[in-house]
């Protein structure tokens, strides 16, 4: 492969993972003039699904071959995978909604090392060395990310909670995304994960939205939500990870961590101290570490 499409391929997926970065900013904002978590999760799947329904009939018309559909089991296959993705973002939303963004994006990311567990438990492959040694720099870096030694604000538990549950769906998300439907498009995919991504957040919206649902929501902020955190995204790492690999792509996904933290730190005026920046800097080379091992054991 020519080093121009792998420039092309880091600045794909690095364009994605930047915009998911800024995703927990914009909820926040959203929750500053009293929207609930409700209406920002249903806006934003709403949106979401529309502007993926008409990527869909897009490609179908423009393309000269017949597009493999999906059946049946796909379909269903599908949902249930993305149904996760639903909890993952009533989870993370709920979680920005009690903690600074700063922290709640440290949190999203100990799926380092809940998707060593899993793939231990499901696989029956225990982890390497390296592995090992990652998760161990994770949980350090997370300790100093969180400020949790010097900390004398103690960090609102339901935001913990919330990050964690968020963190495991996210795992659970990725793990089985992958696996599932792989013949079909990109495309379908994500409209299939994503109809059952919103079945979540449409039950969550229907139990806890106690008050009339703003509409507002749709014309302020639900199209930002939707473009970085449901459309934008998943079509830019979908055309980018084929071009850099697992092991590179995760690497370069890895700028979510501090293109979160710095919105939060220049938009919402969060106050993040050179041992959090310590932190973040740490999980980022842990997750180099891992993805360095898979590189050079595929190889």
């Amino acid at each position: 492969m020519s080093k121009n499409s792998i420039i092309k391929g880091v600045f794909l997926v690095g364009l994605g993972a930047t915009s998911y970065g800024m995703l927990a900013t914009f909820v926040k904002l959203a929750y500053q003039e009293h929207f609930t978590t409700a209406e920002v999760t249903s806006s934003q799947f709403i949106y979401g699904i529309l502007g993926v329904l008409l990527i869909n009939i897009f490609q179908k018309a423009k393309s000269k071959q017949a597009i493999d559909q999906a059946n049946t089991r796909n379909i269903f296959q599908l949902m249930v995978a993305g149904s996760s993705l639903g909890m993952t973002s009533v989870f993370y939303y709920l979680c920005v909604k009690y903690i600074d963004v700063s922290i709640a994006i440290v949190l999203l990311m100990q799926t380092v090392w809940m998707g060593v567990l899993l793939e231990w438990f499901l696989e029956k492959r225990a982890p390497s060395f390296q592995k090992i040694i990652a998760v161990l720099i994770v949980l350090l870096g997370t300790t100093l990310a969180t400020n949790l030694l010097n900390n004398t604000n103690p960090i609102d538990w339901r935001g913990i909670i919330w990050g964690l549950l968020a963190a495991s769906s996210f795992t659970t998300t990725m793990f089985t995304a992958n696996r599932v439907a792989r013949g079909i498009s990109s495309a379908q995919r994500s409209l299939y994960m994503l109809l059952g991504g919103a079945v979540i957040v449409f039950a969550f919206a229907l139990f806890t939205q106690t008050t009339p649902f703003n509409v507002a929501i749709f014309l302020k902020w639900g199209i930002f939500l939707a473009l970085f955190g449901t459309i934008i995204p998943p079509m830019l790492l979908n055309a980018g990870f084929p071009i850099t690999g697992i092991g590179l792509g995760s690497i370069v996904s890895a700028l979510e961590l501090p293109v979160s933290v710095l919105m939060a730190f220049f938009i919402l005026n969060e106050k993040v101290i050179p041992i959090q920046w310590l932190g973040i800097l740490l999980i980022i080379v842990a997750i180099v570490l891992m993805n360095i091992t898979f590189s050079s054991s595929k190889k």
